[in-house]
């Protein structure tokens, strides 16, 4: 059906965001733990915290449609 379209974009949206945060949540624990292993002395993970964060945040932003807010398309 037509009206089915936009919801499986939206699913599949919805499940490469919830890989996304898995492989985030899993890296994190993996580089913390080695880096603060190898050198807990220096906690420069913190970079990788934010920097990756704010990647995840953009992809949160654009599986919630908020960047069609700014495009002019309205659904």
């Amino acid at each position: 059906m037509a009206g089915d379209a936009p919801r499986e974009t939206s699913v599949r949206r919805l499940r490469a965001f919830i890989i996304h945060l898995g492989l985030y949540f899993w890296g994190m624990v993996l580089l913390v733990s080695a880096i603060l292993y190898f050198s807990p002395d220096n906690p420069w993970f913190v970079f990788l915290l934010v920097g990756w964060g704010s990647v995840l945040a953009l992809h949160v932003a654009y599986v919630m449609g908020l960047f069609r807010l700014f495009s002019g398309k309205a659904d």
